[in-house]
């Protein structure tokens, strides 16, 4: 990928272009598409959306959700990372109006912003992924509840970590301030929830299939299910949930999420060993999970990090990154994030299909999301995280990505 030309040319675009105030004006940074030898075929036009640096924050999980009739309305959601371990702003919002082409500045909305606790704590949601539910005609922005003091983490209560969400409504563009999923035995087997950086789904019937991983207090491993949940356009509750997944290795498992494929249900779920895959016929029960691999039987070599589905109706996908890639400078190997196509049958990587959705500049990536934006594009979306100068001279510069998968063939589940 020609980057540099790519980033100077777009640098030199953008110069001489007018802007609206508090328009930015998305920058090109790979070359042509080149269409990928898989079915079905596609290409990756890798855009940047922000770049940011200054050794205060940095932009974190950024995931799209496009609002369908709209003419090209997108909107992305992400925070900032504040330079301490998994401590996070409130919710910050993006809006394009033109499918990605020009992007509004990110909004700090003060429904989604930190909250002041009972016991002066601080109290912010993080790992949000949004997602349309199409019978309300509503977004949700499903999330996990923490509880900050001095930027640490407190884990002393029932719910420090909840299930949190908020909804958007695009035809008055209103969000509603930050609610929470009732639990059963919220201060037993529930007393930590998070459904963080999870892909959920909505069913036929208009429910939600959210998957999310739960542990006792002082448990220190964590296992994983998936919850059915009603909305009714305002509040989100739980129905009932199904296996419950677990592994005694490490912190179990964490990060769940779950696509819908020809009639299946595929679960992928994060370990810090290595990532794990299972298959259902129904969203809620699942085979005994195995390890990811590729087809040729080798270990996948992802690990202590996200792996999430591109989902396509004619073909399912998976997003990760790994070792072997010339990259054991980069912490747990979290550069570059790769896509390639899985064999839906074995549960398998197909490795000569492998490609590279956004390149290793000595930064990490990792905290992603993907969204289908039209039959004609998915989109996947994250960010550089920029943590010294070793990446600043690879050529890091904290940027938001875009990397926006062309089909060559119409995608039937974005309609």
């Amino acid at each position: 990928m020609r980057l540099n030309i790519g980033l100077r040319a777009a640098r030199a675009a953008r110069a001489n272009r007018p802007r609206s105030p508090g328009l930015i004006v998305v920058a090109l940074l790979a070359s042509a598409p080149v269409f990928a030898q898989s079915f079905p075929g596609y290409a990756i036009d890798l855009r940047a959306v922000l770049e940011h640096d200054d050794g205060k924050f940095l932009w974190f999980h950024p995931r799209a959700c496009a609002i369908p009739g709209s003419k090209g309305h997108v909107v992305m959601t992400l925070q900032k990372h504040l330079q301490q371990s998994d401590y996070y702003s409130g919710l910050h919002v993006m809006h394009s109006r033109d499918a990605g082409a020009t992007w509004s500045a990110p909004d700090p909305r003060p429904e989604l912003d930190w909250r002041v606790g009972p016991a002066g704590e601080t109290i912010a949601v993080c790992d949000v992924t949004p997602g349309w539910h199409a019978p309300t005609a509503r977004m949700l922005a499903i999330g996990v509840k923490v509880r900050y003091r001095d930027g640490v983490q407190l884990l002393d209560e029932p719910q420090s970590h909840a299930a949190a969400y908020a909804v958007y409504n695009p035809a008055g563009d209103s969000w509603s301030e930050w609610q929470f999923v009732e639990m059963p035995d919220p201060s037993g087997k529930f007393f930590l929830t998070t459904p963080g950086c999870v892909q959920w789904l909505v069913e036929p019937d208009g429910s939600l299939l959210v998957p999310f991983y739960f542990a006792a207090k002082d448990v220190g491993r964590f296992t994983a299910s998936v919850m059915r949940c009603r909305f009714d356009g305002t509040s989100l509750s739980y129905v009932e949930h199904g296996d419950e997944l677990s592994l005694e290795i490490e912190r179990g498992l964490v990060e769940p999420s779950l696509t819908r494929s020809k009639g299946r249900y595929y679960l992928t779920l994060r370990n810090d060993v290595k990532g794990y895959v299972t298959a259902g016929n129904d969203g809620l029960h699942f085979d005994a999970i195995r390890p990811w691999t590729f087809d040729d039987g080798a270990e996948l070599g992802s690990y202590n990090t996200q792996q999430h589905w591109v989902t396509h109706s004619d073909g399912l996908f998976l997003a990760y990154t790994r070792r072997g890639a010339n990259n054991d400078h980069i912490m747990r190997n979290r550069a570059p994030l790769f896509v390639a196509q899985v064999d839906p049958g074995s549960l398998r990587v197909i490795r000569s299909t492998e490609r590279i959705l956004m390149p290793e500049r000595g930064a990490t990536l990792g905290n992603f999301g993907v969204c289908n934006i039209s039959p004609a594009e998915t989109w996947v979306t994250d960010a550089e995280g920029v943590w010294d100068d070793n990446a600043r001279a690879r050529g890091a510069k904290g940027a938001t990505f875009i990397a926006r998968i062309l089909w060559q063939g119409p995608n039937e589940l974005a309609k």
